[in-house]
């Protein structure tokens, strides 16, 4: 499906949103937004959006009016304040009954690689039942779930490339032997869209092409920055701590248990043949001179309204 036809994508104004809104102007569709805020000033891509609200009221049905597809990449990290996974569970039932109301003819939801509700990870129950969700929805379908992604306006491996500059030491949680398998998140939107013209109801994974362990990542991101800081083996209960530490400092989650544990059991790699086709180490030679620069605050992009 090209041309001029609409689409509406949650969080277009963000990060795996943004990408995919950008791949789907670039093949001539007409792109609304639901945001969760309006527009910084200066936004150079809300001039190419319709921008509406994400408020999950009566009128939610009607600001998915005309559209062809709706690409949800609407989650939440962790809870924080009255953002929490079940909230954001409920929310997405709303956004599923909505686009079937408004005659939605496909939704492409983005989850995560390897979610299973008999996690003890509420990241990946959570994710696991909006999989649910969406395929008792009735709607025509894709489930994409990416691994760990990388790409302009990422948090994690730019505020690891913030400390590998500033630091002298990293802690690298458990040796840091377990693997990843990150995806560009321009990889994540071309699956997106790509299954986004499609009628067969599906779920895939987007994976990159390349598997490395933690610790080989943490030191591709040190030499393309240039950092500093020495990697230190460290149990994973000290690293949370450091790191608890550090979110104090900088008014900020740095990273939450689930989030190291998860990475630690080897949840973000994936048993399929890889889609994305994208190298880290080219992405890298790219971004190193400006990534980790400035440190992104997670709690002030997604939490502003209750930090």
């Amino acid at each position: 499906m090209t041309g001029a036809g609409l689409d509406v994508v949650t969080g277009a104004l963000s990060y795996t949103g943004r990408a995919i809104a950008t791949e789907l102007l670039a093949r001539g569709r007409r792109v609304r937004t639901l945001s969760r805020r309006p527009a910084d000033p200066g936004e150079p891509l809300s001039a190419s959006l319709e921008v509406e609200p994400l408020w999950f009221d009566g009128a939610l049905a009607r600001r998915l009016e005309g559209a062809e597809t709706l690409y949800i990449t609407y989650w939440v990290r962790y809870d924080h304040g009255p953002t929490t996974f079940a909230r954001a569970v409920e929310n997405t039932g709303l956004l599923l009954d909505a686009a079937r109301t408004a005659g939605v003819r496909r939704v492409v939801h983005l989850s995560v690689a390897n979610a299973d509700a008999t996690m003890r990870y509420p990241y990946f129950r959570g994710k696991t039942e909006t999989e649910r969700l969406v395929r008792d929805s009735g709607l025509e379908f894709a489930i994409v779930r990416p691994t760990l992604t990388f790409g302009d306006g990422d948090i994690l491996l730019n505020n690891i490339a913030w400390a590998l500059r500033r630091l002298p030491v990293f802690l690298v949680p458990d040796g840091g032997e377990y693997h990843v398998q990150p995806v560009s998140v321009a990889d994540v939107a071309r699956i997106a869209v790509d299954l986004g013209v499609e009628t067969e109801s599906v779920t895939v994974d987007a994976a990159g092409p390349e598997r490395l362990s933690y610790r080989e990542l943490v030191d591709r991101l040190k030499h393309a920055v240039g950092g500093r800081a020495r990697l230190v083996e460290a149990p994973l209960e000290l690293s949370l701590t450091v790191a608890r530490i550090a979110g104090f400092l900088l008014r900020d989650v740095v990273v939450t248990r689930d989030e190291l544990e998860s990475l630690r059991d080897g949840l973000l790699v994936s048993v399929e043949p890889p889609l994305g086709a994208d190298s880290l180490g080219d992405w890298l030679a790219t971004a190193g001179p400006t990534l980790g620069r400035r440190y992104a605050s997670e709690l002030h992009r997604n939490f502003r309204d209750h930090v």
